[in-house]
């Protein structure tokens, strides 16, 4: 089997026949109307670009597609082994987030707010797609007692049953090896957690790299990104897709430049009924509910719209 398939994540079962003047690879990216994508041409030798979507696709592509492309258009998306799906309301298609997953990674830092459905709904996403669930407790640094990581790790597997937990620090180093043997050749792993869980700096320590991770622009340089699905090469030799959480407008909370911390809302707003809520009168809004509750302190939405929020979406 070719080595480049095998550094994509092919697994010894998938690799198809194509078509005259088509050429194998997996997508990287997605787009509107165009994809990132990694092939093997001619002489089995690696390209990688922008392709745009052929307008005959039976099926819209996504992040761990396996792919037929000509070297400028994606001609055929190939039976996924698996969908990773956010389920949506009101009869509307799930949303799929990424295709070909063997394991999810459900990424929750120690010092912030626990939220169960976030964990449980996450971790069920898993399950129904017959993947096989990870929970990543990230940051276990900051002056944490053992006590304390083996308390976390207690409740989270009250909340999902009896699967594995793992503790790390993006610093110490502490359970990245322990990261890295799920992650063997033909793995293909995905991240998931709202943003601000350290999902960036664990790839980034995995990899043992000093920088963010990088991902393919335009022009095919690199480029410091978190905002689209991506698919990173491993040197354990598996793959990780990296699912951003929800995405807000860079406010800044004033001239020194110091960007507020809205993490507790955006792992809420992962429950949100709506893919689009506003988090105000929306109907089935988790933030809302949060703060009927008292889980959540009001002040927070409402500084989180006075700096210009968007609308999220994941």
């Amino acid at each position: 089997m070719n080595e480049t398939l095998v550094s994509l994540g092919l697994h010894p079962d998938e690799m198809p026949n194509t078509a005259a003047g088509s050429f194998f690879g997996r997508l990287v990216i997605m787009y509107s109307g165009e994809a990132d994508a990694i092939w093997v041409g001619e002489g089995s030798a690696e390209h990688s670009g922008r392709l745009r979507l052929a307008r005959t696709l039976d099926l819209l592509p996504v992040a761990g597609d396996w792919i037929a492309t000509n070297g400028e258009r994606v001609t055929k998306v190939f039976p996924r082994r698996n969908e990773l799906r956010r389920t949506q309301t009101h009869g509307r298609p799930a949303q799929v987030l990424a295709a070909n997953v063997d394991v999810v990674f459900v990424v929750v830092p120690l010092h912030s707010e626990l939220h169960q459905r976030m964990v449980e709904g996450l971790t069920a996403m898993a399950v129904e797609a017959g993947v096989r669930p990870v929970l990543v407790i990230t940051k276990i640094d900051e002056g944490t007692a053992t006590e304390e990581v083996t308390e976390l790790k207690t409740r989270m597997q009250s909340l999902v049953g009896d699967i594995e937990v793992v503790a790390t620090s993006s610093l110490t180093g502490a359970g990245l090896e322990e990261l890295r043997s799920l992650l063997g050749v033909g793995v293909t792993g995905v991240l998931l957690g709202g943003s601000g869980a350290g999902k960036t700096s664990l790839l980034n320590a995995l990899e043992g790299s000093a920088e963010l991770t990088k991902s393919l622009s335009r022009t095919g340089e690199g480029r410091h990104a978190t905002s689209t699905r991506k698919l990173y090469r491993l040197s354990s030799g598996g793959v990780m897709l990296d699912i951003p959480g929800i995405r807000f407008s860079k406010a800044v909370a004033d001239g020194a430049g110091v960007t507020p911390d809205f993490s507790d809302i955006e792992e809420l707003a992962l429950l949100c009924e709506f893919t689009n809520c506003g988090h105000g009168t929306d109907r089935g809004c988790a933030v809302v509910a949060a703060v009927a509750e008292g889980v959540l302190s009001p002040e927070r939405p409402e500084l989180w719209r006075q700096l210009g929020s968007s609308s999220p979406s994941y």
